[in-house]
């Protein structure tokens, strides 16, 4: 049986020392790249927590003394010393969640994995703890790229002024957050981190003198008493004391007993203590450690030997846009583009290398990033902010006072919009157009291929009077699908046939399905018509018209059915004096699981058939005193 087959409950690991740990730590990077390769996962993460983790867990009582991991995609580690070693359904329904999950274990504590949150976590946490007069440390894990976001700069402030609580920030710093940390910050550990050599001396004095048996192990004992010494007189005073806070480091986050010798003292110490750890995203997995661009961030399911994926990836709607935005800013100087800490994965890669000084990272920082597109537009620039369609919920005020209230002309390009499925609650883009429709003036797209994307992207920018806003799911491409006519600005996908009864309109990547139900309807003898408005927000007068003369309308969203488009569609028939009914078909109003895309269509009843059934129910219903078209039954 292998060490980490033995470990049940972080109690297992206090119970191993010395070159016990290191096979341990062989073991679980053996396990991760094994079993992340069959699942799809964040893997280069995780390779580069494991001696940081398991120091962790020898030294806190979790989850007696809580361990807050900020973002939480670096957790498998965790999970694992914590008696959740079953990795053969991760990120798949029933199976792990790829983040922390309390349904999951009382050692999880934030579900929710978008950066920057645990400072602000683990201070309420100890000022509880306090209030009740509990001395238990609480400690927050927090990756060097979160440290570009604002918000954990807020709780570091008020964490600074709380000299009485046990709190420790264990700052992971490996240079990155998806790709190598920018700005001021980010400079700030380099200075630091070039300091290391005293740390590097003392790894070496540890395999040194340890071999001499244990006056040896004495002797390096004494060394680590005197490390503080040290460190004053090789490491500037930091950014982390001027604040008034202790501050240990930086250590090797892949030495064991010097992050232990670390964390042990931090505990002792009874107010807030920040413990800078150097450490190697993709360590000890030479695929990932070769891997310049993002050291194995995240990889789908792919040959463990290699590195390369199982399957090619097909034509991604990220590529879309990566491609059209570079015709478009060679066409226009005054196209700027703006990401958050995530320039390959929302597809500005290639623009950067094209036109690096039109391209802007901004790090884990969408509220700024917005209103700097804001000053961008005023100007005279035309900004394109790319996101994570879940992620501008953290900008939603900057969008709503800084851009839309100006009237800047602001283009946002939401990429994973919709249900994305296997990274769960916080990473599904399903909030966006529910958001959205309540901010005056903006302008929504939703295209459904290539096509129609490449047009969205064009007319977009410009538009300088207002904010607009483009959204597209993660994945690859549909087939294309041709307006067969056209109603004004809306595209017609399916003409009707017979009379026409049922109108059905098709939002973005859900066109298809919209369809495939007006097929099914035919043949149970209902006529049906199926459009695309492209775009969808505001509710324009053409779709308020054409839906007037339908007995029933049905729409198909990828997105919240509160508040969603079919909701705005139902106000405006109502606005115009048109008592039409409509059907709104999406995502319900809760959090989920995470799970695959096409399971949560499923789910959700969001297949054309289904549709279909429904439709017929509805119109059964509705025309119940009036005459049914022949063959029409539920």
């Amino acid at each position: 049986m292998t060490y980490l087959e033995r470990i049940r409950k972080p109690a297992d690991v206090r119970d191993l020392h010395g070159s016990e740990l290191d096979v341990l730590a062989k073991e679980i990077r053996d396990f991760l790249v094994a079993e992340v390769a069959k699942t799809g996962g964040h893997l280069g993460p995780n390779l580069g927590v494991v001696e940081l983790t398991i120091a962790l867990h020898r030294v806190f009582d979790s989850p007696a003394e809580h361990i807050v991991f900020d973002t939480g995609h670096q957790s498998y580690v965790h999970k694992l010393l914590t008696g959740r070693a079953d990795f053969s359904r991760l990120r798949k329904s029933g199976g792990l969640s790829g983040y922390p999950a309390r349904a999951e274990s009382d050692h999880d504590v934030v579900e929710n994995s978008h950066a920057s949150t645990a400072l602000s976590w683990a201070d309420g946490i100890a000022r509880a703890n306090q209030l009740r007069g509990d001395d238990r440390p609480v400690v927050a894990v927090i990756g060097d790229g979160a440290l570009t976001g604002g918000m954990a700069w807020e709780a570091v402030n008020n964490i600074a002024g709380g000299t009485d609580r046990s709190l420790v920030i264990v700052v992971n710093d490996n240079g990155r957050s998806y790709a190598p940390t920018i700005g001021g910050i980010a400079l700030h550990l380099d200075a630091l981190r070039a300091t290391r050599s005293y740390e590097k001396v003392l790894s070496w004095g540890r395999r040194a003198l340890q071999a001499g048996g244990p006056p040896g192990r004495f002797a390096f004992e004494a060394l680590h008493g005197m490390k503080k010494g040290l460190k004053d007189a090789v490491a500037p005073q930091g950014l982390f004391e001027d604040l008034g806070m202790k501050y240990l480091g930086p250590i090797d986050g892949h030495d064991v007993l010097a992050m232990e010798t670390a964390l042990k003292r931090a505990k002792r110490y009874g107010g807030p203590v920040i413990v800078h750890a150097i450490t190697e995203k993709g360590r000890g997995y030479t695929p990932a450690e070769e891997d310049v661009a993002d050291r194995f961030h995240a990889v789908g399911a792919i040959h463990p030997e290699t590195g390369l994926p199982v399957a090619p990836s097909r034509f991604g709607w990220t590529a879309v846009f990566a491609d059209e935005i570079r015709s478009v800013a060679r066409r226009r100087s005054d196209v700027v583009a703006l990401t958050a800490a995530m320039l390959e994965p929302v597809g500005l890669k290639l623009l950067a290398e094209e036109f690096p000084e039109r391209v802007i990272d901004v790090g884990i920082a969408e509220q700024h990033a917005t209103t700097a597109a804001a000053g961008l537009a005023y100007a005279g620039m035309h900004p394109v902010v790319a996101l994570y369609a879940t992620f501008l919920n953290r900008a939603f005020d900057q969008v709503l006072m800084d851009v839309a209230l100006h009237r800047a002309g602001v283009t946002f390009m939401l990429d994973r919009s919709g249900l994305t499925g296997d990274d769960g609650a916080s990473h599904n883009g399903m909030w966006d157009m529910a958001l959205l429709r309540s901010v005056p003036g903006l302008r929504l797209a939703a295209p459904r291929d290539e096509v129609t994307l490449r047009a969205a992207v064009n007319e977009a920018v410009e538009v300088d009077d207002a904010p607009t806003v483009v959204r597209y799911p993660k994945g690859s491409v549909p087939d294309p699908l041709p307006a067969v006519a056209r109603h004004g600005s809306i595209d017609v996908l399916r003409r009707h046939s017979g009379s026409p009864r049922v109108l059905l309109v098709g939002i973005g990547a859900m066109a298809r399905t919209a369809i495939d139900a007006a097929e099914s309807l035919d043949a149970h003898g209902v006529g049906s018509m199926v459009v695309d408005p492209r775009w969808v927000l505001p509710i324009s007068a053409e779709l308020t018209e054409l839906a007037a003369d339908y007995d029933l309308v049905v729409t198909v969203e990828d997105g919240l059915v509160t508040n969603g488009i079919g909701s705005a569609l139902r106000d405006a028939l109502a606005a115009a004096g048109t008592d039409v009914p409509v059907r709104s078909h999406g995502i319900p109003h809760a959090f989920l699981e995470h799970s695959s895309r096409a399971e949560l269509i499923d789910a959700f009843s969001l297949r054309g058939q289904d549709i279909a059934r429904e439709t017929l129910a509805a119109a059964a219903a509705l025309w119940a005193t009036d005459p049914v078209p022949e063959g029409t039954e539920p």
